[in-house]
């Protein structure tokens, strides 16, 4: 076990120790059955679960030789968790992650199998998409399948109700979470026992303070976190605690998505994907977002954090020593980076969006366009925190400090000096 997973272990409990089991493949070996893929799997929300199941089973259909797809779904936060151990274990021979940073380390580790011969006859993708699937020698790793945008996400007929109007600014949206108390409604749902959702938040307080390019560059080790300007980004959130709903760190992402459907709730900074997966079928016309308000004019709402996921092959998956295994594996992704296969997926889920040019516009929910435009009008993209900078600082540094500071978010010179010694030290590493 790597010093990064034991930190790991400290950082979210003794339970960890047991987790890495529930992600071993069932790996058949190099002279095992060749026309069987196996998946590993963080789909495990319903919504998702389902969409994938048919696009699978889509490719089942289509394959030549009776491929078929076996498919090891893991909890969300476990394979997230327990990634590092999993790839460097007995992997399955796909399996589902991020693109950008969170791809580059680990094929800078040699835990990646390159499909740079793939890419060669991928259609429907742009340069930008490449690029965030490629690593930093140059070869491409990542098939990416969608994307999701984070942005401010509310009932329309409780705004239509109380007469809200989305805010611009940050001094509009405290004046909004104002009025909400006032009508009895806790303003803003908010969680992070799962060590990941809050991160959005700092996200964008960051950038909508300090801009894209030092966001960029304090992801990348390359910004002290001394500096004033991340003391800025605390000090302003610290500011909107008290419209959140208490005790986030003992609520799970779920939770706080159920509570905006039960209208407990007036908003909450979230991915596409997050309020969609807890809202019944007859309510997700009712899902809307504005982006997250302006802070700084210089800024404005230029940057918006908009996360790839794909599929990638395991270098170590046993499986894929045998040829025709990998040909199986290869001819799965390259299903997989077509129109059809999008559209059978997002005819299940409309809570997220093709990365295709070529996938079908024609069913898109209002929701879904909406985010279209939010995301081509962007001047800057970014994954998000823990995609965005090394995973052993998102999960060991990161999701601590950040929960730290939700329960005692008065020490904050104290905070930004314990992450910068942790991060001088990480950043020193190869990991």
């Amino acid at each position: 076990m790597s010093r990064r997973n034991l930190l790991r272990g400290a950082a979210v409990g003794a339970g960890a120790v047991a987790l890495p089991s529930l992600l071993a493949a069932c790996s058949s070996g190099p002279g095992g059955d060749s026309k069987t893929i196996r998946l590993g799997s963080n789909s495990s929300d319903p919504v998702p679960k389902k969409a994938f199941a048919d696009a699978f089973a889509a490719y089942e259909k289509q394959s030549t030789g009776g491929r078929k797809i076996k498919v090891n779904t893991v909890d969300h936060n476990t394979f997230q968790e327990n990634i590092n151990r999993y790839l460097q274990g007995k992997p399955d021979d796909v399996f589902m992650w991020f693109a950008g940073y969170r791809m580059q380390f680990f094929a800078k580790k040699g835990l990646l199998l390159d499909i740079s011969d793939l890419w060669k006859n991928y259609q429907g993708f742009s340069q930008a998409l490449k690029d965030q699937s490629t690593g930093e020698d140059g070869k491409q790793y990542f098939t990416p399948y969608y994307y999701y945008p984070w942005a401010v996400f509310h009932r329309k007929s409780l705004f239509d109700q109380h007469g809200y109007t989305a805010p611009k600014t940050l001094d509009e949206y405290i004046a909004l979470a104002k009025q909400m108390q006032k009508d009895k409604l806790v303003p803003i749902a908010f969680c992070d026992k799962d060590g990941w959702p809050a991160m959005g938040t700092f996200d964008y307080i960051n950038m909508r303070t300090n801009g894209y390019e030092f966001h960029k560059s304090l992801m990348a080790g390359k910004e002290a976190w001394t500096d004033k300007r991340v003391k800025d980004v605390f000090d302003t959130w610290r500011s909107l605690l008290p419209y959140c709903q208490p005790g986030a760190n003992g609520r799970t992402w779920q939770e706080a998505a159920t509570s905006l459907q039960q209208r407990k709730t007036g908003m909450a900074v979230f991915g596409m994907p997050h309020p969609g997966a807890q809202f019944p079928k007859g309510e997700q016309t009712d899902i809307d977002f504005f982006p997250f308000p302006e802070i700084n004019p210089e800024h404005g709402q230029a940057a918006v954090e908009a996360p790839i996921d794909g599929f990638l092959l395991a270098k170590n998956s046993k499986s894929l020593k045998n040829k025709k295994t990998l040909e199986s594996a290869k001819d799965l992704l390259t299903y997989l980076a077509t129109p059809k296969a999008e559209d059978v997926y997002l005819a299940g889920d409309p809570n997220n969006v093709a990365v295709n040019s070529g996938a079908s516009t024609s069913t898109y929910s209002a929701l879904q366009k909406k985010a279209v435009e939010l995301v081509s009008g962007a001047k800057q993209i970014s994954q998000f925190l823990d995609r965005d900078t090394r995973p052993d600082f998102a999960s060991t540094v990161m999701i601590p400090a950040i929960q730290s500071f939700i329960n005692n978010p008065k020490d904050v010179d104290g905070l930004v000096n314990g992450i910068e010694r942790q991060k001088k030290t990480i950043f020193s590493t190869e990991g």
